[in-house]
């Protein structure tokens, strides 16, 4: 799975300066670095909901889903919510009952809290099979608890769909738990791709090392 090397630059400043790099299928991997490093803008491009400069398509060819880091509830039921992703009222009452929102279908989603949010806007997204799974900061809002059912669920997910996952993340230690590999950005560059262990313990650049310092924690 290549991904084109790009660029995003807003109001004359690149933000993102992205080398062409290749994903293997069914592979999981993290991206992490501090606020302002280009995360986010990465998983917006690569879902195809921003452009690039110059607007090129950087990957295609592949199903893609994709989880934005401020998560929505469109103003109807917790289930239909669902059932916008996919009519199947099952596999819906499945994913509510892993994640602890089965209790909550008939309820208006846009009054939930911000964890139930999130955890309707991940069953929403799971409600299709996927070769590439976007999720940014997808359990940010979620209490402990709810992490772990969300961390188990996304597992089960990769394992049954075989997609390849993409995870933007500030805790390390999730990335150790749901990530094989690992890409650090810093102001904008990609400096540092590798296996997620090595790099949160032997990294190789002085960057992901203060940072690994900073958020290791």
């Amino acid at each position: 799975m290549k991904i084109s090397a790009f660029t995003k630059t807003y109001g004359g400043r690149t933000v993102l300066d992205m080398p062409e790099t290749e994903l293997e299928h069914g592979a999981s991997y993290a991206v992490i670095g501090a606020n302002g490093s280009g995360k986010s803008t990465l998983a917006r491009i690569l879902a195809g909901v921003a452009k690039p400069d110059g607007g090129k398509t950087v990957i295609s060819g592949i199903t893609v889903g994709y989880m934005p880091q401020k998560s929505y509830a469109f103003r109807m039921t917790v289930m239909r919510n669902l059932l916008v992703g996919a009519n199947d009222e099952e596999r819906a009452r499945y994913l509510m009952r892993k994640l602890g929102i089965e209790h909550l279908a008939s309820e208006p989603a846009h009054k939930l809290s911000g964890g139930e949010t999130a955890r309707m806007a991940l069953a929403r997204l799971l409600m299709r099979d996927r070769q590439l799974l976007i999720v940014d900061e997808p359990t940010a809002a979620m209490d402990m608890e709810s992490v772990t059912l969300a961390e188990r669920l996304l597992a089960e997910y990769r394992e049954k769909t075989g997609c390849t996952l993409l995870l933007v993340t500030h805790s390390l230690r999730q990335a150790e738990r749901l990530t094989e590999k690992t890409l650090f950005f810093d102001f904008g560059k990609l400096v540092e791709f590798g296996p997620t262990q090595q790099i949160i313990t032997q990294p190789s650049c002085e960057q992901t090392r203060r940072f690994i310092e900073l958020y290791g924690s």
